[in-house]
């Protein structure tokens, strides 16, 4: 959030930031993006580290049944397409993996 620096992974919603507690895209499941199922959103941005890496096979699938469309990137481009939809007052939420 603007102005706040976090140390670690955190998600990210228009009005709050909380941390995740994952240390790598290989700990990317459902069960640890709750936070942001719950919360609603219907665009979830993945930021899986420093480098672009595939998502794991069904995760894609599993939010969408929940309805909720899955963008998975660098962290890096997360935080910046976070911005444009966060201009755009979409409806999303991001969750980044912490990079050094």
């Amino acid at each position: 959030m603007a102005g706040v620096a976090h140390v670690g992974s955190i998600i990210v919603f228009p009005e709050r930031a909380v941390p995740w507690p994952i240390s790598g895209a290989d700990d990317i499941t459902v069960k640890s993006l709750q936070e942001a199922v719950n919360g609603g959103c219907r665009i979830l941005l993945i930021g899986c580290g420093p480098r672009f890496l595939p998502p794991p096979g069904a995760l894609r699938r599993e939010l969408k049944e929940q309805g909720i469309i899955l963008e998975w990137m660098d962290t890096g481009a997360a935080c910046r397409t976070f911005n444009v939809l966060l201009a755009e007052d979409r409806n999303m939420a991001a969750a980044l993996v912490a990079v050094e």
